[in-house]
């Protein structure tokens, strides 16, 4: 592993597991390692590192080492569109995984189209994928899916109208607009529509305008990082007892350790890696989940986050595509990864498509409510 240098902002990692002298297949990662979506980036990077190392002292891909050169956008999205001519012009990358964030994805998407580069993305909002971009793939369920997913757990317990607090971020903006435009096909109605800014530290306002609002029976939070914390919090210290459903944006440990007890009865669609230990053995995930999370762990002695699995799917399905492609050409593998069908990965079944560069339906989500502290499956 060597640091290459740029300024203080930005950095490059290279990590070699065989001799420079071999030939080598160059992937390259812009993520955001530091930053407000440092929770995102941070296990992301973790996760590709092992992934790379593991794979070339298994011989790479068709006998070739696999270089990853990453850089930190640190959130930034103009940075990151920076990072992206950097690693097609400089480093000559043949396919690259990143994008932590919606902002971060869309403005890097360009660039690897123009120079038909597969990319895959491992943010949320359903705008990266539709419409169909050719260089274009994702491994995160969608915020549309999420949306269906609160929306048909709502219907289970006979709950039809609710109160939106949204951030104004890329994903929570998006998310908002998908829950608004799906709610009639579940029978939903939207009586409070609140949002918040990035920089907000107490939402008390927008929640008690909800809690008034005449016939509103649950709250749901579109939104990621800290803003979905303060949000429960502030709900907590309200005393508000409907229901609060929050995002796969949030899916991971760090939420329930910036809410506290007040993230208890939280409900929210999650990935099959914060509840690995409750997935009943025939569960066709049960195998890859759980051998990603020991590796993990082992390795970094941190629980594994619904995060980092969005890159142990990216990166096996790009390798995979290289792998079946036999050589690194761009139409070839980004043909590929459109051709993959039944692979089982962390964040569900992938079934890519020319219609369908995420390849996931809504049994990859499991609804998990957090109990003393702890997920569970909401059965």
């Amino acid at each position: 592993m060597r640091l290459m240098s740029s300024t203080a902002a930005i950095s490059a990692l290279v990590l070699l597991a065989a001799s420079p002298a071999n030939a080598e297949i160059r992937i390259g990662s812009i993520l955001s390692v530091t930053g407000p979506a440092s929770f995102l980036g941070d296990p992301e990077l973790k996760t590709l590192e092992m992934l790379v190392e593991e794979l070339n002292a298994n011989g790479g891909i068709n006998g070739e080492e696999v270089v990853l050169i990453h850089y930190d956008d640190g959130g930034d999205a103009n940075t990151a569109r920076t990072l992206a001519t950097r690693l097609v012009e400089d480093d000559e990358v043949v396919a690259v995984v990143g994008g932590s964030t919606t902002g971060v994805t869309l403005a890097v998407a360009p660039v690897f189209e123009e120079n038909e580069i597969p990319f895959i993305s491992m943010a949320g909002a359903v705008s990266i994928i539709d419409p169909v971009n050719p260089w274009v793939f994702k491994t995160p369920h969608t915020d549309r899916m999420a949306c269906e997913s609160i929306y048909t757990d709502l219907n289970a317990r006979g709950l039809t109208s609710i109160g939106l607090i949204s951030g104004q971020g890329g994903f929570g903006a998006s998310m908002r607009e998908q829950c608004i435009d799906v709610a009639p096909e579940y029978g939903i109605t939207i009586a409070a529509d609140e949002t918040y800014g990035p920089r907000d530290s107490d939402m008390t306002p927008q929640l008690t305008s909800i809690a008034a609002t005449d016939g509103v029976q649950a709250i749901v939070n579109p939104g990621f990082g800290q803003g979905p914390a303060i949000v429960t919090r502030n709900y907590a210290q309200l005393g508000i007892e409907l229901p609060l459903y929050q995002s796969h944006g949030v899916a991971s440990d760090a939420f329930i350790e910036l809410a506290g007890e007040a993230a208890n009865g939280v409900r929210l669609p999650g990935s099959a890696t914060l509840v690995v230990d409750l997935l009943p053995a025939d569960d066709p995930q049960h195998d890859v989940v759980t051998a990603y999370r020991d590796a993990y762990v082992a390795r970094y002695n941190e629980p594994v986050s619904t995060f980092g699995g969005y890159a142990y799917d990216a990166f096996w399905l790009m390798v995979n595509a290289i792998e079946a492609a036999g050589t690194t050409d761009g139409e070839a593998v980004r043909e590929a990864i459109e051709n993959t069908t039944g692979w089982v990965g962390v964040t569900g079944v992938f079934n890519m498509s020319p219609e369908d560069h995420m390849g996931l339906d809504l049994s990859a989500f499991r609804m998990l409510e957090i109990v003393d502290g702890h997920w569970t499956l909401v059965e």
